[in-house]
């Protein structure tokens, strides 16, 4: 008998394939966000003293801000959020740019390939905060988001300043941005 319009395969022969689509999404969040520190051991209060010298603290921020790179764009972007608030056409710009940020430098695994060349995951970073803020500039916000800039710089480069960077484990990559 023939039957038209109708699927053959039984619904366990689709499971194994929706199981492999799931866990390659899962995968793919895991290691988009593979970068990104765990609070717990950024904001853990042992590791953090004030240093003696100006030296101390440069070499400090210089490694902290590569290894906690994901974790201080994070809290930036989360300041410039609050200070939308009050702002609802900006908020709803912001959360557009947030869903570029999630696609094109939180989410990916891969380098970004445009016209057939990698583009470095700072390079990314960069162009997307300059895209971010000219187009935040754009609306009515302008004030709030250059005190929100300022607010999450300062807590960034103080968190950086103060926070020890001797428990740090840092791959090949990171050791060879600190020193050029």
């Amino acid at each position: 008998m023939t039957t038209y319009g109708t699927n053959q395969k039984s619904s366990n022969d689709l499971a194994p394939k929706l199981e492999y689509v799931t866990r390659g999404i899962n995968q793919h969040k895991r290691s988009g966000l593979a970068t990104r520190r765990p609070w717990k051991q950024m904001l853990d209060l042992g590791s953090f003293n004030f240093p003696r010298k100006l030296a101390t603290v440069i070499t400090r921020i210089r490694a902290n801000t590569v290894y906690f790179q994901t974790n201080y764009t994070i809290v930036v972007l989360f300041s410039v959020f609050l200070s939308l608030i009050w702002n609802p056409f900006s908020l709803l710009v912001l959360l557009a740019l947030l869903g570029a940020w999630l696609f094109l430098y939180f989410l990916r695994d891969e380098p970004l390939t445009v016209f057939d060349r990698e583009i470095d995951h700072r390079i990314v970073l960069i162009i997307m905060s300059v895209i971010t803020l000219s187009i935040l500039f754009l609306t009515d916000a302008k004030l709030n988001i250059a005190v929100a800039i300022v607010a999450g710089a300062l807590a960034v480069l103080s968190h950086a300043a103060v926070r020890k960077t001797e428990d740090l484990f840092q791959t090949d990559e990171e050791t060879s941005l600190l020193n050029p």
